[in-house]
């Protein structure tokens, strides 16, 4: 008899397992993934279920551990299942953060927005997630199962975080359905307990990803991730595989003066790992990154970047003070910038209006009072991938 815990579910996941619908693991080669198909092919198993079952991988390229893939590929040969992998044609994680970075530059320049906009994803826009991972595997399973009902399971516990723990056992995606079938996310493990986790692993006869046993990391995902503790950082740079991604990450800290972590700097964590031109570098951008905070702490709220930019009218003095502010964030990271006076911003308020009414967009007007509305960031480069 099976030792693993039963896994939860839903009179509507129960109904489209019945009809035989197609379930897809998505896996990163962590623990929980590794688990959650373990489980759901036990389950699959048990019910008779006939239907397709895949295993998802979106490869973020060298943010990666080299061990992921491989991970992936031993757990499909183990259960038996498919493997689909997904790479970003236009270039991989650390591809994207560099081309944001360009394009926030760009933006700066042209006074396209007022602050100077970070190249990292952040807890509360993790493009990296949602672009990369979640929008494509909806994409690839709607493209790939036209004439089935989808569950895609992921392998969210409970014990992970307080918000997690408020996360329903399944949940309707219509996002990844096609006209006359339906979609669901599964959270089939969500109960379970990083033991029985590990054990279920074990109970297969296999071994759970080095990042686990040979570098002490708590969670596995990209090797140098937004939400890691400084414990799992340090921790990843103890594997020379990481070691070309800690410096190239690095170095967008020092070219972009973002630290990686709001106000933790990657570049911190392993100096050793570094040439003394770019520790000094980063101690530059340390001090830039201060002065920039300060400076964009003085622009009035009322011409900060919102839904609906620009909202009002800067007066010549608010100009000349947004002037003086930008020209020095500029040479901090060494732009040559458009719009350094007081005349010529007020000029590019008055065509950013002009285009905004042109398009329909409201003006209100130059009392500065209107509500700031936090921006939904529109990405401009489409990912494109490949099957393998």
């Amino acid at each position: 008899m099976n030792a693993n815990p039963p896994v939860a579910t839903t009179p509507e996941i129960d109904a489209l397992l019945a009809k035989d619908a197609v379930v897809a693991v998505g896996v990163s080669g962590g623990k929980d993934s590794e688990a959650l198909a373990i489980a759901i092919d036990d389950h699959l198993q048990r019910i008779g279920h006939t239907g397709p079952k895949t295993l998802i991988h979106a490869d973020l390229g060298r943010v990666e551990w080299r061990a992921s893939g491989p991970k992936c590929e031993e757990l499909a040969k183990a259960l038996g299942w498919d493997l689909i992998v997904t790479r970003r044609q236009a270039g991989d994680m650390m591809d994207r953060w560099l081309v944001r970075w360009e394009n926030n530059k760009a933006r700066y320049l042209d006074l396209s927005c007022v602050q100077l906009i970070l190249p990292w994803s952040t807890p509360g826009m993790r493009f990296c997630t949602s672009e990369l991972k979640t929008a494509v595997i909806r994409r690839i399973l709607k493209n790939t199962y036209p004439q089935h009902n989808i569950i895609n399971a992921t392998g969210i516990r409970r014990q992970e975080s307080s918000n997690r723990a408020k996360m329903p056992v399944a949940k309707h995606e219509p996002q990844s359905a096609r006209k006359g079938f339906d979609a669901y996310v599964w959270n089939a493990i969500i109960d379970w307990t990083v033991e029985e986790v590990f054990a279920a692993i074990a109970g297969r006869g296999l071994q759970p990803h080095e990042a686990y046993t040979r570098y002490q990391m708590s969670r596995v995902s990209c090797c140098f991730c937004i939400m890691s503790s400084a414990n799992d950082i340090y921790q990843s740079t103890t594997c020379p595989d990481n070691h070309a991604i800690y410096r190239e990450m690095v170095e967008l800290e020092v070219d972009s003066t973002f630290a990686f972590q709001s106000n933790k700097w990657l570049g911190d964590v392993r100096p050793d790992l570094l040439n003394s031109e770019v520790t000094d570098r980063l101690e530059i951008a340390k001090r830039t990154s201060a002065r920039r905070k300060v400076l964009e702490a003085g622009i009035p709220k009322h011409l900060l970047y919102a839904a609906g930019w620009p909202t009002c009218m800067p007066t010549v003095q608010e100009a000349e003070l947004l002037a003086e502010i930008r020209l020095e964030v500029a040479a901090g990271i060494g732009l040559n910038i458009k719009h350094t006076t007081a005349a010529s911003i007020i000029e590019r308020y008055e065509e950013l209006t002009a285009l905004k009414i042109a398009k329909g967009g409201a003006f209100n007007g130059s009392d500065g009072e209107s509500p700031i509305l936090i921006p939904t960031f529109q990405f401009p480069q489409q990912a494109q991938f490949s099957f393998f």
